[in-house]
C-alpha cells in the first residue's frame, strides 16, 4: 500500500519522477510506481462509502487543524484514498472514497454522472411555489441554479424536511438555492448517489462497495 504520508515525503516515483500529490492520476496496468526506488506491484482498486458526520472537513490535511473526514478511516489498513466530489463542514451523509481517478471523474462529471439526493431540514414550512421555484431555477449571485426534483417530505410546526435531487454539483448548491429565498438550513444530508442508498450505515462508519455498485455509479445516465 502507498500511504498519502510517503507521498508527502518524496519517497513516491511514477515512471520515474518524484510525486507529492497523492491525488496524481496514475494508470493502473501501465504507469509504474516505485517506493524508495523499488518497483511495487499496482494496487487493487478500492471503492468505499462513509456516512460523514457533521463537523468534519473534506481534506487529507487542513491548514487550520480542523478535523478532516480522515479520521473516520485511521487505523484501517487501508491504501491512499481520495474523496469523490465533497460535503461542507456543516453537512452530513454519504461520502465516496476511492484510489480510481477515472471512476471518480465520471462519479463528479455533471454530464454522465449519478444524481445525488439529500435530506434537508428548513427554518420554515416550504409551500408548492417554493418547490417549483427550486425547480425551474433561481439566480444566485449571478449563477443560474436548480434543483432536478424538490419534494416536501414531513413538516412541524416550525420546521420541514424536504428531498433535493440535483443532477449537477456546484459548490454550496443547495444551501445558496434555500438562502436565496431567505430560507435557513438547519441540517443537510446526503443520503443516496445514483442507486447507492447511505441505508442505515451509522454516523462515522464506513463499508467497501461491492464491484456491482461500483460499476452502477460509473455508469452513463
Amino acid at each position: 500500500m502507498v500511504s498519502a504520508r510517503w507521498i508527502a515525503d518524496g519517497r513516491v516515483a511514477v515512471n520515474g519522477r518524484v510525486q507529492h500529490d497523492p491525488e496524481y492520476p496514475t494508470l493502473q496496468g501501465s504507469d509504474r510506481i516505485a517506493l524508495d526506488g523499488r518497483d511495487i506491484g499496482a494496487e487493487a482498486r478500492v471503492y468505499l462509502m462513509l456516512n460523514k458526520p457533521r463537523g468534519l472537513v473534506t481534506t487529507t490535511d487542513d491548514e487550520h487543524g480542523r478535523d478532516t473526514v480522515y479520521q473516520c478511516l485511521d487505523d484501517a489498513s487501508l491504501p491512499w484514498l481520495m474523496p469523490v466530489g465533497r460535503l461542507d463542514k456543516a453537512s452530513e451523509g454519504l461520502l465516496l472514497f476511492c484510489n480510481d481517478p477515472e471512476w471518480a471523474a465520471r462519479i463528479a462529471d455533471p454530464a454522465s454522472g449519478p444524481d445525488k439526493a439529500y435530506h434537508v431540514q428548513v427554518d420554515c414550512i416550504p409551500d408548492e411555489a417554493l418547490l417549483a421555484r427550486l425547480k425551474a431555477g433561481i439566480d444566485c449571485d449571478g449563477e443560474r441554479m436548480s434543483a432536478k426534483s424538490a419534494t416536501l417530505l414531513r413538516h412541524g410546526a416550525k420546521n420541514a424536511w424536504l428531498e433535493i435531487v440535483l443532477d449537477e454539483g456546484r459548490n454550496r448548491q443547495i444551501r445558496r438555492l434555500l438562502a436565496s429565498q431567505d430560507i435557513g438550513v438547519l441540517r443537510l444530508i446526503r443520503v443516496a448517489i445514483g442507486s447507492l442508498q447511505l441505508g442505515d450505515l451509522a454516523k462515522g462508519q464506513w463499508r467497501m462497495l461491492s464491484e456491482d455498485e461500483a460499476n452502477a455509479l460509473a455508469s452513463l445516465r
